[in-house]
């Protein structure tokens, strides 16, 4: 007697949940009688037909199912994009499947495909260009890399990307550059839409034994990233924990 007491209060609680839901999210008002009326019928009815399908329409459960989707099947999208580039060899099929080859670790076939597209009025493209700087540093080839950001800026002198510039860093501080890198560090991290700049700007200041450079650095960045939007500070959550590990030396 107690447990049918308490399912049916039970049930009660989630009849008017559903009914107020209804109503402030403009649901038709037969669901209101359905619900009352029906029990958990009504209950099961009305979430299954009118709260599930919204669930999966809204972009964290999209996000999710994509997630899973890859969890599951990890190549799925790099066979569809290699599927695409094959069939029609455009410009754009041809970069996604590269792109993805790279997310693959598949340096030397995305290096192979970029340079594949690079035809036409896209022969001296910023983006493939980039594209390729990014596979030769994935392999390892640090200087490949720099000369292919060189070229691209000789080629489109008006480009600008910031993920282009962190690379060139990278690369520069990859060859042994140390000097060229830190200026190219300290030139890029105050506008950086992001705190790996400034991160690994102070990660190469502490290697080279400047400790007070690098924690002042890391500090700086730690400070704007108290006044940024929340969202900001868990995007780059990974790269603020370095940065107060560097601060605290």
């Amino acid at each position: 007697m107690y447990s049918l007491g308490l399912l049916s209060i039970v049930s009660i609680v989630i009849q008017v949940l559903l009914i107020i839901h209804c109503i402030k999210t403009g649901r038709s008002w037969i669901w209101i009688w359905v619900i009352a009326l029906l029990s958990y019928v009504g209950i099961i009815a009305y979430v299954a037909v009118e709260i599930v399908p919204d669930l999966f329409r809204s972009r964290p459960a999209r996000r999710a199912a994509r997630g899973m989707k890859k969890a599951l099947d990890p190549g799925a999208d790099l066979r569809r994009y290699g599927e695409q580039a094959r069939v029609t060899g455009g410009v754009a099929a041809l970069q996604r499947y590269a792109d993805e080859l790279t997310r693959h670790g598949r340096f030397d076939e995305a290096i192979a495909t970029y340079q594949e597209a690079l035809k036409g009025l896209y022969a001296h493209d910023p983006n493939l260009l980039l594209g390729i700087a990014r596979a030769q540093f994935g392999k390892g080839d640090a200087s490949a890399a720099r000369a292919t950001l060189d070229e691209l800026t000789r080629q489109n002198p008006d480009f600008r990307s910031p993920d282009a510039q962190l690379l060139h860093a990278r690369a520069l501080e990859a060859e042994g550059s140390v000097t060229q890198a830190l200026e190219a560090y300290h030139a890029l991290a105050p506008a950086y839409p992001g705190a790996e700049a400034s991160v690994r700007y102070a990660q190469l200041l502490a290697a080279q034994g400047e400790h007070a450079r690098a924690a002042s650095v890391a500090r700086d960045l730690l400070e704007q990233a108290r006044i940024a939007p929340p969202h900001y500070r868990r995007a780059q959550r990974d790269w603020l924990d370095l940065a107060e590990r560097l601060a605290a030396r």
